[in-house]
């Protein structure tokens, strides 16, 4: 039979630091081996490939992930004017693993869109702006007009026969056409598809006239001389084509439109998580090599703080509401 062991108090107070450091060992262990980024970090883009979100996410995911220590996978989500892609990001598990590049487009949805399968402005975590890109208004060879002037002038005389194509319901591209219309009294025919890739396969192809596109997909083009730019959309002529007038210069005055790209997370993300994820995208960003490639094809590297994003995107969803309601902007 064991011998009774008894304990002095001295030797009860070793035992019990002990079996709390033990706890505490075990404690932190289990969370020193998720220290984010333990796994892959999935980066859903909300249209097909070959557009500007996949041409401006795949340069900056591969600079990420180098800072990262882990793969930065992109996904692809197309469909309802990114609204797809925007839902599985609402519904996914908020651990930082999973994000969205959204475009300007996702603050035009909150209200052309009467009933989102989310909150724009609550179930989402604002990361980091990452890129502006104007937009260039680029012909056909099935369209007439060389200029601006012209375009007016033919879109009058044949009322809703002019028809111009854009990245999707909602895409920034769809409102720049609307508010085109509403500015100068025209009426031209929203042709929406799946992304700017297959808009310029339509273009070329002379199924369209027009198109408000993204700088960095029509470019290309319009060097090859199979498409023409008539115009850029935003307040200053672009760098990457300083010939090209803007809309203002143009004869529409006041108009002034810039696309935008950001970075957001699931609403409840760590703020840790997403502070990380903020710095390390603007020094990505910030680097010689990226930003002259980026600067290329026509994106202007941003970067910004989660606050500062937040409070563009809440501005952006007030103004687009307001051209939405004055263009009669709808669905097709």
């Amino acid at each position: 039979m064991p011998a009774h062991r008894t304990f002095t108090p001295r030797r009860r107070a070793v035992l019990l630091v002990m079996l709390a450091a033990g706890l505490a060992t075990a404690a932190v262990a289990p969370a020193r081996a998720e220290t984010w980024p333990a796994r892959p970090i999935q980066l859903l883009i909300p249209y097909p490939p070959g557009g500007s979100a996949d041409m401006l996410a795949r340069p900056v995911a591969a600079k990420l992930q180098e800072r990262l220590g882990q793969p930065v996978v992109l996904e692809y989500r197309p469909g309802a004017g990114g609204t797809i892609a925007s839902q599985a990001l609402a519904r996914s598990k908020p651990d930082g693993y999973t994000l969205i590049m959204v475009l300007a487009a996702h603050a035009i949805n909150a209200s052309l869109y009467p009933r989102l399968p989310y909150d724009t402005r609550k179930d989402f975590a604002p990361v980091s702006l990452v890129a502006n890109l104007p937009l260039i208004v680029a012909g056909s060879s099935s369209l007439k007009a060389n200029t601006v002037s012209e375009l007016i002038a033919e879109a009058k005389a044949a009322p809703g026969k002019l028809t111009f194509g854009s990245a999707g319901n909602g895409n920034t591209g769809h409102l720049a056409g609307e508010l085109f219309n509403s500015m100068t009294g025209v009426k031209m025919t929203h042709v929406p598809y799946k992304g700017s890739a297959p808009v310029v396969t339509a273009m070329l192809a002379g199924e369209i006239q027009l198109t408000f596109d993204s700088i960095s997909t029509s470019m290309p083009h319009i060097r090859s001389g199979k498409l023409r730019a008539l115009a850029v959309t935003s307040a200053k002529r672009a760098a990457l084509a300083p010939d090209v007038p803007t809309l203002a210069e143009a004869g529409v005055p006041g108009f002034d439109i810039n696309g935008w790209y950001a970075v957001l997370a699931p609403a409840g993300t760590p703020p840790a998580v997403v502070d990380r994820l903020s710095k390390e995208i603007a020094t990505v960003i910030a680097e010689p090599a990226l930003k002259n490639q980026l600067a290329s094809n026509g994106y202007e590297a941003v970067g910004s703080t989660p606050a500062a994003l937040g409070a563009h995107i809440d501005a952006e969803i007030d103004r687009w509401s307001k051209v939405v309601k004055e263009s009669g902007a709808r669905l097709e």
